[in-house]
């Protein structure tokens, strides 16, 4: 039997070529249509040259099993998500490799209302039945017809803020040559339709797969100049850039200065509450204090979830959260089906602008100044438990108060730290945080990486 290593925890992330091709495609499409026992899906995919030739790929198997597909064009992967809450179909595949290099690509894959498949919730399954080929015969084959969801899913999204209170703005928006700019073009139509003073000055806009200004990625700092430049050389009032398949939003403030996503989430936390006091807001972690304070001082409840979006989502379900957060930008909304979305963020910030009558950076600079942190800073090692026990063993004379949801937290009054090991790539990732004192942040960073250096661990 063969063996499909395109298979992760999460989604199907490959290669291309030998770990993901067509014919690969084609087996998953039936094996997912089969394994549902699916009688209609919704498909889409990215702006990379070849999401169209596997998305048709997909959708052959998925008829081929008996299955009807709804083929919704070139999308980011939350109009996928989208389509399966929206509409009366058993689930949806999103063809996209995100932020990963030109070289690969892979998918993400939800059931019915967008609950997501991962590896203990069927995606195991689903590449057992693909390697094996043991497929089944239906009684007819499915049929495929293409379905335009732009206009409902632009309405969806302008639902969540109050186009009332929108001030004079302009945003700097750069979809990284991914797929945002069609859904950005939408949304500047709509709020231009309904006299909305937010104008869009646009960068690298429009989709391109030879990706020219390099893998979408603002995660990177190498990749932030040109969204920065632009904020400043406009004299925009925010930034912000997308990944390719835009589900993670980054933001700017007016000085072009990259935000951190962890002043991000408590941004959004205080949103939802101060319209909906005495919700629950999921966070992962990595970097809590401020969160948890933005939380309670708007009348809410902050609860911590494993860091990724199959766990944050499932105890945002168990919680019936309003909203949740990680640092790493992805943002998860109990509205849009419990799944996140890179274009609800920035319009609540930008609503957030408004209402509050304050510019960017100080609507998170006194945030940033009360929580300082280190961001996430990763380390290659061979033995990450070592590590995380050497951490352990050094901090313990301070009695820190330890925590186990996701690696290892310490805590201590003055400062806290998260040290774990990724759960896609071979890297150890530390955070650490202070109250009002970047300075100890830095003391504290410097203590981890001479341990790491001591144990002798780096690669």
């Amino acid at each position: 039997m063969t063996e499909f290593t395109c298979f992760k925890a999460y989604d199907i992330r490959g290669r291309l070529g030998d770990e993901l091709n067509t014919d690969i495609a084609y087996r998953i499409g039936r094996a997912y249509a089969q394994f549902l026992q699916a009688k209609r899906v919704v498909l889409g995919g990215d702006v990379r040259a070849t999401s169209e030739e596997l998305k048709l790929a997909l959708a052959q198997g998925i008829m081929d099993a008996g299955c009807d597909v709804l083929d919704l064009g070139m999308t980011g992967t939350e109009q996928v998500y989208f389509a399966a809450f929206h509409l009366d179909v058993d689930g949806g595949i999103e063809v996209t490799a995100s932020h990963n290099p030109i070289d690969f690509n892979g998918m993400k894959l939800v059931r019915r209302n967008a609950q997501p498949i991962s590896g203990d919730t069927g995606l195991k399954d689903i590449q057992q039945l693909a390697e094996s080929g043991a497929f089944s015969e239906p009684l007819k084959k499915g049929s495929m017809a293409s379905l335009n969801l732009m206009s409902a899913y632009v309405e969806h999204l302008l639902g969540y803020v109050d186009l009332s209170a929108l001030k004079p703005l302009r945003l700097v928006v750069n979809a990284g040559n991914g797929s945002a700019g069609p859904v950005l073009d939408a949304i500047e139509a709509e709020l231009n339709r309904r006299s909305v003073p937010v104008s869009f000055i646009k960068v690298h806009h429009e989709p391109d797969p030879t990706f020219p200004h390099g893998i979408p990625n603002p995660l990177l700092p190498e990749n932030r100049s040109a969204t920065a430049a632009a904020v400043v050389a406009h004299g925009a009032d925010m930034g912000i850039a997308w990944d390719g398949d835009f589900d993670r939003c980054f933001l700017f403030d007016e000085h072009g200065n990259f935000i951190e996503g962890y002043y991000i989430v408590g941004l959004l936390a205080e949103a939802f509450l101060l319209k909906n006091p005495g919700e629950k807001v999921i966070h992962d972690p990595r970097l809590t204090w401020n969160t948890v304070a933005m939380a309670e001082r708007s009348g809410g409840v902050a609860i911590q979830s494993k860091t990724g979006h199959a766990f944050i989502k499932e105890r945002m379900r168990k919680e019936n959260a309003i909203y949740g957060g990680e640092m790493s930008a992805h943002h998860y909304f109990r509205d849009f089906a419990y799944c996140d979305s890179g274009m609800i963020p920035w319009l609540l910030v930008a609503e957030l602008l408004c209402v509050r009558g304050v510019r960017m950076s100080e609507l998170v600079g006194e945030r940033m100044k009360a929580f300082p942190c280190s961001g996430e800073i990763n380390y290659t090692v061979n033995d990450v438990p070592a590590v995380l026990a050497a951490v352990q063993q050094h901090f313990s004379v301070h009695n820190p108060a330890l925590d186990f949801t996701d690696g290892l937290s310490m805590e201590l009054p003055e400062w806290r730290m998260n040290i774990r090991a990724s759960n896609t790539e071979p890297l150890l990732r530390l955070n650490i945080e202070s109250r009002g004192d970047l300075g100890l942040v830095d003391t504290i960073r410097v203590e981890v990486e001479r341990i790491i250096a001591d144990v002798g661990l780096v690669s």
